[in-house]
């Protein structure tokens, strides 16, 4: 008996701790059966007891995401779902299995932190908004003043000239940033992969100015179906990034091929290398390796942020290999959805 009030009294405690959590805590049956909730559930799902113990809960919330998620199996988290029990808030959802016949929904409140977020998207796109017309203007006096006017000042106006074009660039990659991050879908263009190469090819040797060897090797014969602007942004940062950060001599090779489950674009060179601690951050935003190495070549930090987001809305994702001394490889991998045969017919 000591012990079956021990034990009683322990899940008491343990479920008054749970009824108080600020996350929605559901206990469904195999069924999917609602079996106990706390009370953020209450605010969150909307849910009421007693009536809604034992009801089936996609039936209960039936015509919300978070009911078709159910019914879908609910095998990946739901983010940024809209609250059933409060219309302005966003919850990202996950179900996880309790014991052979039990599961556990468990749903936090994201709203404060997507408000915030938003704020930064807003701050950011007004700020750079702002600064692109006096950049302007002041890049434009700099390039009417002649060094061979004032010859002593040439080295100055070399500087800020190059200052401020770094600048604007930068400006100019917040405002592609801020846009991508609000945009949710792309309108599908075909683009043609070969002419695209090309370019990207020809861009990497302009910057490379005949400092690197640069080899195109196109082997998947597909074109892809999306943004042609985006994506052109997005394969060219990864090769002005590969000539910027591999030394004189080193040699950088452009690859678009096949795979079993789509195609590939990537990037090797025989750069500096990026140790494995910094591989998990490099597409966060003016996140850097090396400050100062960064800084001597020009990148603004934003590359691998737009190259993050422009794949993202092409269902394509990003992977990177890497190690000092060795070089690195950046590639984007696509879907078989995305893919075109070359030419004028659309049909996959």
């Amino acid at each position: 008996m000591t012990r079956s009030r021990r034990l009683a009294s322990n899940l008491r405690d343990l479920r008054n701790a749970v009824s108080k959590l600020p996350d929605a805590v559901v206990l469904l049956d195999e069924q999917q059966q609602v079996r106990w909730f706390n009370h953020a559930a209450e605010n969150l799902l909307g849910l009421r007891r007693p009536q809604d113990r034992g009801v089936s809960l996609p039936q209960r919330l039936a015509g919300s995401e978070l009911a078709d998620w159910l019914r879908d199996g609910a095998r990946a988290p739901l983010n940024d779902a809209s609250a059933p029990g409060q219309a302005d808030s966003q919850i990202n959802l996950s179900l996880l299995p309790l014991g052979d016949h039990e599961q556990l929904l468990l749903a936090h409140d994201v709203s404060h932190l997507n408000r915030l977020e938003q704020t930064r998207r807003d701050f950011v796109s007004n700020v750079s908004h702002e600064l692109r017309t006096p950049l302007t203007v002041i890049h434009g006096y700099l390039e009417l003043l002649d060094p061979e006017d004032v010859p002593e000042l040439a080295p100055v106006l070399g500087e800020m000239r190059a200052q401020s074009k770094r600048m604007g660039q930068i400006v100019e990659d917040l405002l592609t940033l801020s846009r991508l991050e609000t945009q949710h879908e792309v309108v599908d263009e075909r683009v043609p992969m070969e002419a695209l190469l090309a370019t990207v090819r020809k861009e990497a040797e302009a910057l490379s100015q005949g400092r690197h060897r640069i080899v195109l090797e196109s082997t998947a014969g597909v074109d892809l179906l999306g943004s042609p602007k985006d994506l052109h942004s997005a394969l060219s940062n990864l090769a002005s990034n590969a000539v910027r950060y591999t030394p004189a001599g080193g040699s950088i090779t452009i690859h678009w091929q096949r795979e079993p489950t789509g195609a590939a674009y990537s990037v090797s060179d025989t750069g500096f290398g990026i140790p494995a601690s910094h591989l998990a951050r490099l597409t966060e935003r003016f996140y850097r390796v090396s400050s100062s190495r960064s800084r001597e070549t020009g990148g603004t930090g934003l590359g691998l942020s737009i190259v993050k987001h422009v794949l993202n809305l092409h269902q394509a994702q990003l992977r990177i290999q890497s190690a000092p001394g060795v070089g690195s490889t950046f590639s984007c991998h696509f879907g078989t959805a995305r893919l075109l045969p070359p030419g004028g017919n659309d049909e996959t």
